[in-house]
């Protein structure tokens, strides 16, 4: 998986390639002048006076500049263009080792689930029936320990149905339980100040009072953090809703430009990357992930295997058992 990693980090921060080379359909920046210009020679009265051709120079070194900027977002969003795409088969190739990661461990679990099932019913068996013979308290703690592995206690939330969590039973179980009504939530009363306040920002924020779209949704939002506020009694918020009011609007973002925006699209494949990587390596380093890599080709034949060493150790417990039972 390796090999489809995204090649982001080969292009620096400036968008050219380290190997320096042109790219393929990259046109060399134009002369500022045409042959025609350079040879032909400027008179008395002509249009190409000293100061024209200063002008003249300060115009081409920039549309000079502004070609190279050009060129190089260009070659910047290749860039982009190629990590996408190899991001993109890396990703692939991460989701079919874990669809066949988990397609193994179902296979594994229907096959040998039952082999596992039955081995754990077996030590129970043995462990009780030394129990039974010895009497001794840590056997018999052994036997009760065992059978618990093939009969686990279902969990506390398990049997409440979630009427109970770490924080203790909710007031609806509460009430259940101890056949008492569900008490309402205590009534809020905000303070006149309170009240004060709502008015003056309900007056000033109102939506409708705004013209264009944006600047309705903007006191639409806020008017909700209003109400909500004073729906609870909190008049601190009020106050500081208030302020932030009188404040005015955030200025506007100043609009990234279009290498800035190359530049952060690079890192964030990087950082999808990584993050596919750590995927890649959890499931790799799983027990299931590990047992297709030690037999990638045909990993059904490793279930056999496994099928055969429980086989073993079923019928070696088997055994066991008959002759503590005899």
């Amino acid at each position: 998986m390796s090999d489809a990693e995204p090649q982001a980090e080969s292009h620096d921060r400036s968008g050219e390639t380290r190997s320096g080379e042109t790219w393929p359909g990259e046109t060399r920046s134009q002369e500022p002048w045409s042959e025609e210009s350079r040879s032909g020679d400027a008179g008395p009265g002509d249009a190409g006076s000293s100061g024209d051709a200063g002008s003249g120079d300060a115009g081409d070194a920039e549309g000079a500049r502004a070609q190279e900027e050009v060129q190089a977002a260009e070659r910047l969003e290749r860039a982009v263009r190629a990590a996408e795409q190899a991001l993109i088969e890396f990703e692939i190739a991460v989701e079919t080792f874990r669809v066949e990661v988990e397609n193994f461990s179902r296979l594994h679990h229907q096959r040998l689930g039952p082999m596992y099932s039955r081995l754990d019913e077996l030590d129970a068996l043995i462990a009780e029936a030394v129990a039974a013979r010895t009497g001794d308290p840590e056997d018999i703690r052994k036997a009760h320990e065992a059978r618990g592995l093939v009969q686990p206690m279902p969990g506390v939330e398990e049997l409440f149905h979630g009427w109970i969590d770490s924080e203790g039973l909710s007031p609806e179980a509460a009430a259940m339980l101890t056949e008492r009504p569900v008490q309402p939530p205590p009534r809020v009363r905000p303070s006149e100040e309170a009240r004060r306040i709502y008015r003056e920002l309900a007056r000033k924020a109102h939506p409708d009072l705004a013209e264009e779209e944006a600047e309705r949704e903007r006191r639409g939002a806020f008017i909700v953090r209003v109400n909500a506020a004073y729906a609870a009694g909190d008049e601190e918020a009020l106050r500081a809703l208030a302020e932030e009011w009188a404040a005015g609007p955030p200025p506007p973002e100043r609009r990234a430009s279009r290498s800035e925006e190359l530049y952060a699209r690079l890192e964030w494949l990087a950082e999808r990357k990584e993050m596919l990587a750590a995927v890649a390596a959890e499931l790799e380093s799983s027990a299931i992930g590990a047992m297709i890599k030690m037999a990638p080709e045909d990993p059904d034949r490793l279930l056999d295997e496994i099928a055969e060493q429980l086989l073993a150790q079923a019928a070696e417990k088997e055994t066991r058992l008959a002759e503590l039972v005899r």
